[in-house]
């Protein structure tokens, strides 16, 4: 899936659920604290996928949502990680079912 960008911004800015581009895949920033996640793209600017992947959040990387407000904050390989609300926009994520609730 190819997204529009600029060489100004990382990508596309999705604000909610009804923006998603299927009921699975969705931006980081639609996703509701506390849900377990697959990252599926990074924003298309290498530099900035680049130093994302070099904090762990790489792709097929599973992370838990921690909080959303002006930055998200996601569990990534057992650290916390905050990012802006608009980078978290520009990157896709899988839901994934919540097996410590079984």
């Amino acid at each position: 899936m190819q997204l529009p960008h600029t060489k100004e911004s990382p990508g596309p800015v999705v604000q909610s659920l009804e923006d998603c581009y299927t009921p699975l895949i969705c931006p980081l920033n639609a996703v509701q604290p506390g849900a377990m996640v697959r990252i599926k793209k990074l924003p298309q600017s290498h530099e900035l996928a680049g130093r994302l992947r070099e904090l762990g959040f790489c792709e097929e990387q599973r992370i838990r949502m921690l909080a959303r407000h002006s930055q998200v904050i996601c569990q990534v390989c057992n650290s916390r990680l905050g990012i802006s609300d608009r980078l978290a926009a520009t990157i896709l994520v899988e839901t994934l079912p919540d097996y410590r609730a079984a």
